[in-house]
């Protein structure tokens, strides 16, 4: 079989996986859409133990209710429910989601609203397509068309995205210029030890940190560590920088984090250059 052979079945299995996808989420039947969404609120917070894994997020104590029935529930996410909690505390909203009439059946989510209209799977398939597309006008007219076939699209892609980015840039900057401080405590290092590609035992540290706001709420997170040393860090007092209105957005590196915001959009700036280059490299190949 040749390779436009090859190609043919490969649109033809995909392009039927896009439009039952498709059609699927115009019935309003992809689970996405089915999925019951509602919002829970913490009532208990359990410290994580020192040198326990950051993979088991912060143990919580939640109560929510079933819209259908009315009936509430109260449960827990030390079962590897969903996604973690990585900062809680007592009153705090989270969101749950769960199939039709099986609460039962619930998971935490980061993202409490709208699930979208499950989508990921048809677009996937289109993309696969394209890619097959590619590869064949590449095999038959040369690899200059990869480059113009592939770095066009994402060029003009990351061109129409980089406007937003920078006002999300602004944003985030005027967000971490309005934050308070309070003075939080390491209260635990988390160790969780990886394989990486080769085979080597890799461990990364995290410290969880608890700090008090003015208002008394007792908030406990952890996210990517700032601290030089954290196997030093344990007990250490560190000034914490927080959202006044979502205290979960913390940090205890004021000026890193602002580095950080500041380099995503250099690196946003950074691959449309090389991105244009490419696919202009590609068009003057292509015209020789």
């Amino acid at each position: 079989m040749n390779w436009h052979g090859v190609l043919a079945l490969w649109c033809g299995a995909f392009g039927l996986v896009a439009l039952v996808g498709y059609g699927r989420s115009l019935a309003g039947l992809t689970r996405a859409q089915r999925t019951v969404r509602v919002t829970g609120r913490i009532e208990r917070v359990r410290e994580p133990r020192h040198g326990s894994s950051q993979e088991d997020g912060i143990a919580v104590v939640v109560r929510f209710r079933d819209p259908s029935t009315g009936e509430e529930f109260v449960v827990t996410n030390d079962t590897g429910t969903g996604d973690l909690i990585t900062t809680a505390w007592v009153g705090r909203e989270v969101g749950i989601r769960y199939p039709p009439g099986r609460p039962h059946a619930f998971r935490f989510t980061n993202s409490p609203q709208d699930g979208g209209r499950g989508l990921g799977l048809p677009n996937s398939a289109v993309l696969l397509i394209y890619v097959g597309l590619v590869v064949v006008a590449s095999i038959d007219w040369g690899w200059p068309w990869a480059l113009v076939a592939v770095c066009g699209p994402l060029t003009v892609l990351t061109a129409f995205h980089l406007p937003g980015e920078r006002r999300r840039m602004r944003k985030r900057l005027a967000e971490l210029d309005a934050m308070a401080s309070a003075t939080g405590r390491v209260i635990a290092v988390l160790r969780t030890v990886e394989t990486d590609a080769d085979g080597d035992l890799r461990t990364s540290r995290t410290p969880v940190y608890s700090f008090t706001t003015p208002e008394g709420t007792a908030v406990t997170g952890y996210q990517p560590s700032y601290l030089s040393d954290t196997t030093a860090a344990y007990g250490q007092d560190v000034v914490i920088h927080y959202a006044p209105d979502n205290p979960a957005d913390f940090t205890p590196a004021l000026a890193a984090t602002r580095g950080s915001v500041e380099a995503n959009l250099g690196c946003a700036v950074l691959a449309l250059v090389i991105l244009a280059a490419a696919a202009v490299t590609g068009a003057v190949l292509l015209s020789r």
